[in-house]
């Protein structure tokens, strides 16, 4: 079976009113984090640096990662009448910087509090790798723990 690697980025950044992430709008109900292909030969994470500055404007140097977060999804999709596993990859990342220009593959873009976030990603594996992420930020910022949840800045 052919196989498609991709790669991309949760990416974070906090705010007065909490922990946003970063979604792209593909229209309908899609949303999804930035993410596209490997190129022959290209290491996973450097795709996700590639496709996160083609896809949103932010480069390497607006982000600071995680190191040690790497989550991956696998799922068959039919391409072409054939069958295609797709390896995608995702790192997590937190930015400073709330400008986001994006190309013209996606409609728009929004920061959203991880419970809407949540509600906004119509896929599974997506709203799991976001789960894992808004735990290990509630356990790097736990003076955002209310916001995650509530939405309101804790006293």
């Amino acid at each position: 079976m052919e196989t498609e690697v991709c790669a991309g980025v949760i990416i974070y950044r906090r705010t007065r009113s909490g922990i946003k992430f970063l979604l792209l709008y593909h229209g309908g109900r899609y949303w999804n984090f930035p993410k596209g292909h490997a190129t022959e030969g290209e290491k996973s994470f450097a795709a996700a640096i590639r496709e996160v500055r083609e896809e949103t404007g932010l480069g390497q140097s607006d982000m600071r990662f995680l190191d040690w977060f790497r989550v991956q999804d696998r799922f068959v999709v039919v391409k072409n009448h054939k069958e295609v596993l797709k390896v995608v990859s995702y790192y997590l990342a937190e930015t400073a910087n709330p400008r986001v220009k994006i190309s013209k593959e996606h409609q728009g873009y929004g920061w959203f509090l991880c419970r809407d976030a949540l509600h906004f990603l119509i896929h599974q594996n997506l709203r799991t790798n976001l789960k894992r992420a808004c735990d290990i930020i509630a356990k790097r910022y736990p003076e955002n723990e209310d916001t995650q949840r509530t939405g309101k800045i804790a006293n």
